[in-house]
């Protein structure tokens, strides 16, 4: 079964002619639509934000897409607060979860007036440490051990994951930072990853909310907000069926009004931390085919590697392949698809039905949008792509230039190597 994508191949011959492959391009108008949905789908609940999962992809041109829609940021690291400060997602626009945090970046987060969400109960005296009084409004994240189901089915395993805190240590921590001046809480749990099942969100709310009902009886806190993370996947595999925002919407809702509005607490805002769900699909790399090896299989090698798109040769995840053009012709030909990398994991696809790859194809690697180019690094001193953006209009806009050698020997402009490397890039670019 072929996927379809999102550009055809007269665009992408038409986009080459100003932006060489491999890069990634991004649909606007997807995206554009997927948060609408979103958003309709949580409409019922008056608190509801989208912060949107910086890691995944972190571009300013996107990310300003989201906030048209009122979306914020969810941050992790120092530059992930500095991107969303630079684009103007400041205070209560950011969500500042992290883990193992380094001190200066609890200091930087307090001073743009994150929400800032804890991941360990030793944590409070160290955040105590860097910014002396704490904030009137404050999180943590919820571990609560075991292995999380639904129904029957495993989805993930908890206990064995390093974020959050237990049970007895989230009540501990509450009664601690009431003491200390905090006045409004949130509950933040991550318990499964890219998960294509309605039931997800409804599940992992109900342990929540009903966590939540506890807590504020117990310790006396007001809950402000329960953050359900992020979660909610996509499918990458052709014919699998995609999850529907509205019907887990819906389920949210149903678990809200039984479980929080039931017992008094019907002001609870509901967040959201999304990244693969909001970018995932609407973004591709386009890559060409410029090699065909026979060996002992057949290989087709393309100018985009691991240094482009990494999950492949990570965690061996499947990206469906287009050969555009070639979209109604039968997958009849055994091919792995390798970049150039030296290192023998470098394979977009093994032992992957294609039609018949002729060199100077054009290959759409779809489902690139989150976690896509944002996993590169520079191994082999191979470069990052450009990153370009589809708009609704059809033109294409460049969001992010391709890197360049010097770029890569950036970092040593203290030496005489770095004037010798300048020189040479300055000769090459004459030939």
């Amino acid at each position: 079964m072929e996927k379809k994508t999102f550009v055809t191949k007269e665009q992408v011959e038409e986009i080459v002619k100003s932006y060489p492959t491999p890069f990634h391009l991004y649909d606007e108008k997807g995206i554009r639509e997927n948060i609408k949905a979103l958003r309709d789908a949580f409409s019922w609940n008056n608190g509801f934000k989208e912060y949107f999962a910086v890691k995944a992809t972190p571009n300013p041109f996107l990310i300003n897409i989201l906030r048209e829609y009122g979306c914020g940021c969810d941050c992790s690291s120092y530059t992930e607060l500095m991107l969303s400060e630079a684009i103007g997602a400041i205070g209560k626009d950011i969500m500042f979860s992290s883990n193992d945090t380094p001190m200066e970046e609890y200091v930087y987060a307090n001073q743009l007036g994150a929400i800032i969400n804890l991941d360990d109960i030793t944590h409070i005296d160290f955040l105590e440490e860097a910014i002396g009084t704490f904030p009137e409004t404050m999180s943590c994240r919820y571990n609560p051990g075991g292995l999380f189901k639904i129904s029957n089915d495993i989805m993930d395993n908890p206990g064995d994951s390093k974020y959050g805190l237990t049970t007895e240590q989230l009540y501990e921590a509450f009664k601690i930072l009431k003491s200390k001046g905090v006045k409004e809480f949130g509950i933040h749990a991550f318990l499964a990853s890219n998960t294509v099942t309605n039931e997800y969100y409804p599940t992992l709310a109900k342990v929540l909310f009903e966590l939540a009902v506890d807590l504020q009886k117990e310790t006396g806190v007001h809950i402000k907000f329960i953050n359900l993370s992020g979660g909610i996947g996509i499918p990458y595999q052709p014919g699998q069926e995609g999850n529907d925002i509205k019907v887990i919407g819906e389920g949210v809702r149903k678990v809200y009004e039984e479980v929080l509005t039931a017992a008094g607490m019907g002001d609870v805002a509901i967040y959201t931390e999304l990244g693969r769900f909001m970018m995932g699909p609407y973004g591709c790399l386009v890559t060409k085919a410029i090699h065909e090896k026979h060996t002992y299989k057949e290989y087709i090698g393309v100018d985009a590697c691991a240094v482009n798109l990494m999950r492949p040769a990570m965690y061996g995840a499947y990206h469906h392949i287009t050969v555009l053009g070639k979209e109604e012709e039968p997958r009849d030909y055994q091919y792995d698809v390798t970049g150039s990398l030296c290192e023998n994991n470098d394979k977009f696809a093994i032992d992957r039905m294609l039609p018949k790859v002729e060199m100077g194809d054009y290959m759409v690697i779809h489902d690139t949008g989150a976690h896509g180019f944002a996993m590169g690094y520079n191994y082999n001193g191979k470069l990052k792509s450009a990153e370009l953006l589809l708009k609704e209009d059809g033109n294409v806009e460049l969001i992010r230039r391709a890197e360049k050698p010097m770029d890569y020997y950036a970092t040593f402009d203290f030496s005489d190597f770095h004037k010798k490397i300048k020189e040479i890039s300055e000769r090459e670019s004459k030939i």
